[in-house]
């Protein structure tokens, strides 16, 4: 199947082979004849290109042709796109924009453009090119392909019934049975209805519908209420007449006759009708299906199974909810492996349990892939074959029966769709997928076909849309990223359909992902698209000359993250280069060379260094999209941007050192984004009113409008823009102070009528404008931000906004109230408040005539408030989850641990500034009283995430005695974080006994705590009960008496300890003492042993510990008992510490700094699984453990070793 896919690049040659373009600047004067032959000879190839496609993955042969054509195709593709840009370059010389090039940026940016060179040189390619498919062409007249119609080959279907023969029934049975219980309740309870009940089964191929719904059908509650039932297997022939008939279970072939009978049979009767495996979209033979359907009696119902979202809601016409079937649980997959997998002769458990782990992860909740390696595994007896089925790439092949079932899906999509999936295989699997940035490298690559009436963006939003309706993409959802106004769309790629896009992309796509890169297999073939996230400097030699000889094949280069690593000059066919640097390095702009320029249409040179850019990148003529976003040090834009013609978006937002926007913006008429426009104060700076013509979509972020007129302001038009939805307006927050002209600026600045947010920031009017506060002009608000507006004294009814669902208000000086009368239903929709530095605001709304049960916020989920001294109370919110609050005196924080508001609220977060500022208390009545009246009798609270700061009266030395009365509700709280709490002089381990299922710990500037608690002989206290049982993580930071941690539990898995220079035992005084104990005999002259050895201990203290990071702590002197879990430790500047020694047979990460005392780092064993090794300013340090052998260090990846003169580096090498 691999390479097959050409046809969608042969018609994009053709329509590129007949461009308007290339005649009206004569671009390929005289070589009209190869021209000619092209477009004949296209035409031709895509006349049996569909045939040629589906033989090839049979007959050897036809593929070899395929991948010579595929070829060639390719270097067409070039020559055409050479020849676009050369027309758009005369296009751009003939505006006059080689004219304003300085003479430096000509000579290193612009080729030798003579007409008759460049005739000569393109066409010598041309030539090669048409020689090339007029041989392929003459081959192919060999093979007897023919033209297919819209009638393709028949596929090979599945035909399914009702009876489940599946060997592994129970296991589905048990691990579908709260699914089941949930759809037969629902078919039971229909008993009465006289509608039909038609509930689609909706999921992607291999995930279990099928037998989900034989389990259904077979149930034995289902047999009984139904008197009829009937089970049909639909697949691709919708044909309701055939349908009709086999319901009836007659052979009447005629339509109205089998639809009669069908009538007939149900008349009257409640009855169930499974059709599994619908595809059809076509609404009107669903209705005529559905219209004798509804004769039956009352409860009947329809389970229908589908991979189509659309299918799905075709059949329910949209009122009712499909049931979207669930990923199968680990626990069940692993069943299925084994059942069908063991065979393995003298099998070590714990091996085995983690290589069935693998293969289950692998599995992504399908049974199909579970059954697949389950049956692979069947007949390979030994853990190596396991491992080595395990590190396959993918199992989605003809082998496994897995590829022809998830195919299926794949050949119903047209060519455009296969092609604009297939490129997704780029990815790697459960990589998360920015939808717009996906849209855009389909129009790089030319993916999404040319239409009149619809841009590039919406078709390649409905694509999306629809491969998300086909069960191709899932875990579609919106997220809010750092410097975004608006949420983005993000989404994953299923493994298996992952797998599909590999098989048909091949080699053309490498996915080079993580430390341990197969590099040498991945880069042997020619690639077209590469992904690069790799670490290691021996990896990137590798990559870096394996390269080399790719570079000049590549249409797309997608780095995470930048590094030097690859000299981008020699990629000049890039069609898209993803450059992220993340702000610490900066790309040397001048590795754009003049071939890049010609091609290049997606270009992310986000978070670079850089202070302006090259002038010479105007000429990019083909460029689509430039994002530039979050470049802080950027000053300055090319000043002839103005002659990109096809650039659509410009992302500039985060470019906060830009000083204005180039001038003539306004002429990139075809722009559709541009998220950040500032307006400069000088010559040569684009005004507001470039945007007049502008046809902006998404944010906008419009800022430095004390430069703008009221003139201006209505000149940039921002009314008529429907498409922008996210809108900022920013004045300088030293700005003078100009109230009437911020009054007419924002009124003149007034949007469309549909905008979702607005935020308006530093505006020093004293009224808004009626557009804000008039309630019928923004009714699609959903977010609403005003900051720093100091000098306003008039605000709208923030609680009439009937669709705002988030608020922010920061810095309003003379804001008292939210709400200045009461209304029926106050803040309908809100769910996010923020209330930063209000000091005037007092109250939430006027309350007068208010009734008891009336609610405030009906929906609120969070709240954070931050500096408002003169709120005393929350608002009434029974659905609150999140609370922040940051304030001086802790008048909120005491309220809210014994309000009504604990019954709801899942994270809490205090922060108390003034600790010696405590309000009255009433001693007489606990709080854990008031909590436990809130919650309505003995059940905990919901809270699962708290983190106090200065909050010193949660805990016993407090005056407030809010402990331990309090805690003892909180037994769901899984992240507890605690700083500058003073009074905390001991571990509060009478708190950790309430806290049975806290997983995260981190304590941070407690300065005052020293360890466990004292008994009389000033020992520390044993607790008989194991406290933190499920603690998988602690943090501890900044404590600088803390000498001694708790014990432990065995649960833990994570430990990091920061600036703690008084810490003496991590483990345990008593441990640590032993290990110092066997030290000092190791160094005593008349000990008979010159080595520190570890006496195994027959107990793991701590067998799940993975990761262990100590930094700055001074007072430790040693490190023993480290258990053969660990994978990571990390160990800085601990200057006193002399040894550390445990098991590290595990360990795959090994960093050690300026510790000028340690000796060595005693293991027992050599160190088989260390990938990564640091060693600096270690002086003494003169062994790790083992002898240095064979085996010793043979996973090591990457290694430095620097000022550790005792040590014998050649080891490592």
């Amino acid at each position: 199947m691999a390479e097959l896919l050409i046809g969608p690049l042969i018609s994009m040659v053709k329509e590129k082979a007949s461009s308007y373009l290339l005649d009206q600047y004569k671009v390929m004067e005289g070589m009209e004849e190869q021209r000619k032959t092209l477009e004949r000879m296209l035409p031709a190839i895509l006349h049996i290109i569909q045939d040629a496609e589906e033989k090839g993955a049979s007959r050897p042969e036809v593929a070899v042709w395929l991948k010579d054509l595929k070829t060639a195709a390719y270097e067409a593709n070039d020559v055409f796109d050479e020849f676009k840009y050369e027309a758009l370059r005369r296009e751009a010389k003939k505006k006059g924009h080689h004219s304003k090039l300085g003479n430096e940026v000509a000579r290193l940016l612009v080729p030798a453009r003579n007409p008759i060179v460049f005739r000569y040189r393109m066409g010598k390619k041309l030539r090669r090119i048409v020689q090339t498919i007029e041989a392929l062409v003459t081959e192919m007249n060999t093979f007897g392909f023919r033209h297919l119609q819209q009638a393709q080959p028949s596929r090979q279907w599945r035909q399914t019934d009702s009876i489940i023969i599946d060997s592994d029934r129970d296991i589905l049975s048990r691990s579908r049975d709260r699914e089941k219980k949930k759809i037969v309740g629902m078919l039971l309870d229909q008993a009465s209805n006289r509608d039909l009940m038609v509930l689609p089964i909706v999921g992607m191929g291999g995930m279990g519908k099928t037998t989900f719904v034989q389990l259904i059908y077979n149930d034995p509650a289902i047999e009984k209420h139904f008197e009829f039932r009937r089970w049909y297997c639909v697949s691709d022939d919708f044909d309701v007449s055939t349908i009709a008939s086999n319901i009836c279970q007659t052979n009447e072939k005629c339509r109205e006759k089998s639809l009669q009978e069908l009538q007939s049979t149900i008349s009257g009767k409640r009855y169930l009708i499974v059709l599994d495996d619908v595809w059809n979209r076509d609404v009107d033979k669903w209705g005529k299906l559905k219209a004798c359907l509804k004769q039956g009696g009352k409860g009947s119902a329809v389970l229908t199974t589908t991979r189509d979202a659309e299918v799905a809601r075709i059949m329910t016409m949209g009122v009712a909810e499909a049931h979207n079937i669930e990923n199968l649980s680990d626990e069940h997959l692993k069943e299925i492996v084994q059942s069908r997998a063991f065979n393995l002769q003298n099998p070590n458990m714990e091996e085995q349990d983690g290589i069935l782990s693998g293969f289950v992860r692998r599995c992504v909740g399908s049974p199909l892939a579970a059954k697949a390696f389950g049956s692979m595994l069947s007949n390979r007896t030994s853990i190596t074959e396991w491992k080595d089925v395990l590190a396959k790439s993918d199992i989605c092949s003809e082998k496994t029966g897995i590829l022809p079932i998830l195919k299926l899906s794949f050949d119903d999509l047209s060519s455009d769709m296969k092609q604009c999936f297939a490129f997704c295989a780029l990815f790697p699997k459960d990589y998360e997928i920015n939808v717009d940035l996906l849209i855009r490298l389909w129009m790089a690559h030319d993916f999404i076909p040319v239409q009149e009436d619809d841009n590039p963006e919406t078709l390649g939003k409905y694509i999306f849309e629809e491969l998300t309706r086909r069960s191709f993409f899932q875990d579609v959802k919106q997220t809010l990223q750092y410097g975004i106004l608006r949420k983005s769309t993000i989404c994953k790629i299923h493994d298996l359909m992952h797998d599909i896009a590999l098989s048909v992309l091949g080699k053309e796509c490498v996915t080079i992902d993580g430390n341990k890169p197969s590099v040498n297999k991945q880069l042997l073939n020619p690639t077209r698209h590469l992904f690069l996230s790799i670490y290691g400097v021996f990896w990137k030699e590798q990559v870096t000359s394996l390269l080399k000889k790719q570079a000049a094949m590549l249409h797309t280069l997608f780095f995470t993250d930048y590094d030097d690593l690859l000299d981008i000059s020699k990629y000049t066919s890039l069609r898209a280069l993803h450059l992220p640097a993340h702000g610490y390095l900066s790309f040397g702009q001048e590795k754009l060379t003049t071939r890049h320029i010609q091609h290049l249409r997606y270009l992310n040179l986000s978070s670079h260094e850089f202070e302006k850019l090259s002038e010479g990148m105007s000429m990019m003529y083909n460029l689509q999209t430039l994002d530039l976003s979050h470049c802080i040090n950027l000053r300055q834009l090319p000043k002839d941007m103005k002659y990109m013609a096809n650039l659509r978006h410009l992302y500039t937002n985060g470019c906060e050192s830009l000083t204005c926007m180039p001038p003539g913006l306004g002429q990139i008429t075809s722009l559709q984004t541009l998220t950040y426009f500032v307006i400069g104060d000088g010559l040569g700076c684009s005004t507001i009113g470039e945007l007049r013509n502008l046809n902006l979509g998404g944010e906008l972020e419009l800022s430095g409008l004390q430069n703008v007129t009221e003139v201006l302001a209505k000149a940039a038009n921002l009314e008529k823009k429907e498409k922008l939805t996210h809108l900022s307006l920013k004045w300088n927050d030293d700005a003078p102070e100009k109230t009437d002209s911020h009054n007419e600026v924002l009124d003149a600045l007034k949007p469309h009528h549909r905008l979702e947010m607005l935020r308006i920031q530093s505006y020093k009017g004293t009224n808004l404008p009626s557009w804000i506060t008039d309630l019928s002009m923004l009714q699609h608000l959903t977010e609403l931000h005003l900051i720093g507006c100091t000098l306003c004294e008039e605000f709208p009814q923030f609680c009439h906004f009937k669709a705002l669902e988030v608020l922010y208000l920061k810095k309003l000086d003379k804001l008292r109230s939210l709400c200045s009368h009461m209304v029926s239903t106050p803040f309908p929709a809100l769910k996010q408040l923020w209330l930063h530095d209000l000091e005037s605001l007092e109250r939430w709304v006027a309350t007068e005539g208010k009734e008891d049960d009336e609610l405030t916020f009906p929906v609120l989920e969070e709240v954070d408030i931050k500096n408002c001294p003169k709120l005393t109370s929350l608002p009434e919110a029974p659905k609150l989850r999140v609370v922040s609050l940051d304030e001086g005196k802790p008048l909120l924080s005491l309220g809210i641990v014994k309000s009504r508001h604990m019954s709801s609220i899942s994270k809490l977060k205090l922060c108390v500034h003034d600790t010696e500022a405590l309000p009255e208390i009433d001693y007489n009545w606990d709080s854990s009283q008031k909590l436990e009246l809130s919650l309505g009798g003995t059940e905990a609270a919901p809270l699962s995430e708290l983190s106090i700061s200065g909050c010193n009266f949660f805990f016993v030395s407090s005056q407030s005695q809010l402990t331990p009365g309090v805690w003892k509700w909180f037994e769901h709280l899984a992240v507890l974080t605690i700083a500058y709490c003073d009074v905390l002089i001991y571990w509060p381990e009478e708190v950790f006994q309430s806290l049975v299922s806290l997983k995260d710990l981190w304590i941070k500037s407690c300065n005052m705590l020293i360890g466990p608690t004292q008994a009389k002989g000033g020992e520390p206290t044993q607790t008989t009960d194991q406290v933190l049982p499920h603690l998988n993580r602690i943090l501890i930071s900044n404590c600088e008496s803390m000498a001694q941690l708790f014990i432990l539990p065995p649960s833990i898995r994570f430990i990091y300890i920061d600036n703690c220079p008084k810490l003496e035992f991590i483990w345990g005084k008593e441990e640590h003492l032993d290990a110092y104990t066997s030290l000092e005999h190791c160094r005593d002259p008349a000990s008979t042993t010159g080595t520190l050895e570890q006496s195994p201990s027959p107990i793991i203290r701590r067998p799940c510990l993975v990761n262990l990071i100590i930094r700055i702590c001074d007072s430790l002197v040693t490190l023993p008992n480290l258990p053969p879990s660990l994978k990571q430790l990390h160990i800085w500047s601990c200057e006193k510490l002399c040894s550390v020694s445990g098991d590290l047979c595990a360990l795959e990460d090994l960093h050690i700094y300026n510790c000028n005392k340690l000796q060595s780092v005693n293991s027992l064993g050599d160190h088989p699984s260390l990938e990564r090794l640091y060693l600096c300013d270690c002086r003494c340090l003169a062994s790790l453990g083992c002898d240095g052998g064979r085996g010793s260090y043979s996973a090591l990846q990457s290694r430095k070793i620097k000022c550790c003169p005792a040590i014998d580096t050649k080891q490592f090498y």
